[in-house]
């Protein structure tokens, strides 16, 4: 079996129909991880973990990385999870074979105590190149989180991709952390 004929563009606007019917809700007033509060929230995990969302999901993050030299992709928990799982398993279909990773918001107290998981025995982020990926980006916060644990484990950091940019200030934060930014979405695309 083959795999289906895809456009980048029609598989964008299918993602921005999904998220519409399934993760973003507008009108009232919610707090978000920021600790901003919006009329316009994501909770992008009921797309993450749909089938078709994931899929697309993990198509469009291998097209954003298509011209960079990485093979390994996460983010901090619990948002970079399913992105991440979802990009590794779609990757070697695309020829283009990825691991995934994590970065704890704390190390565990137990067991081995890491703050990056899905590393095997022996395995180091030292000088490999990664993405860093995040479901929704309001300030940046989370992902400038998991970009200083990799980097304290000598990972160099490609890009950050967010999943939906909010525009409330992460492009500037990731630009002033010498960070290149891109979103898949954005709050514009909502609206």
């Amino acid at each position: 079996m083959s795999a289906p004929t895809r456009s980048p563009a029609a598989d964008r606007a299918r993602l921005v129909e999904i998220v519409k019917a399934r993760s973003f809700q507008s009108g009232k007033e919610m707090k978000l991880a920021s600790g901003r509060t919006s009329a316009f929230y994501f909770n992008m995990k009921p797309t993450m973990l749909d089938g078709e969302g994931g899929y697309l999901i993990a198509h469009l993050l291998l097209d954003a990385v298509e011209d960079l030299s990485v093979h390994w992709i996460g983010g901090l928990e619990m948002g970079a999870v399913p992105i991440a799982s979802a990009v590794a398993a779609v990757s070697p279909v695309r020829g283009r074979p990825m691991s995934a990773f994590f970065v704890r918001k704390q190390a565990k107290d137990h067991g081995t105590q890491s703050l990056i998981e899905g590393l095997a025995p022996g395995e180091t982020l030292k000088g490999q190149r990664v993405v860093v990926v995040e479901d929704v980006t309001t300030t940046g916060g989370s992902a400038l989180k998991a970009v200083e644990a990799l980097r304290a484990e000598g990972a160099d950091v490609a890009c950050v991709i967010t999943l939906v940019d909010r525009q409330e200030g992460a492009a500037e934060a990731f630009q002033s952390a010498g960070l290149d930014f891109k979103p898949l979405l954005t709050l514009a695309d909502f609206k």
